[in-house]
């Protein structure tokens, strides 16, 4: 399983993949990128990004409810893209979802 560390994407093939941000995220068209500012819901971190210092961010005041349809928006695009993937391939545009 594909895990981050230190900004680095490792993959279970052993394949890396140098991030300039802390993670990755998809798009409503499937395509996926960096997610460079953790600005909805984070942790605060201490100087080296990684360990949290015990404090939460959350400025638009999100409830855990708006959090679990946050998370289901998100794990439904996930596997849109993983269905898309096995249905089309990696080179077929249909793999993409038309923007809205």
């Amino acid at each position: 399983m594909a895990d981050i560390k230190k900004r680095v994407l490792i993959l279970s093939t052993g394949k890396t993949i140098k991030l300039f941000g802390n993670s990755i995220a998809i798009g409503k068209s499937l395509e996926i990128g960096e997610g460079y500012a953790p600005n909805l819901f984070s942790a605060g971190t201490g100087s080296d990004h990684e360990k949290p210092t015990g404090t939460v961010s959350n400025p638009h005041s999100l409830t855990a409810q708006e959090m679990h349809e946050i998370a289901d928006f998100n794990i439904r695009l996930w596997l849109d893209l993983k269905d898309n993937l096995r249905k089309y391939g990696l080179t077929n545009p249909k793999t993409f979802k038309p923007g809205d």
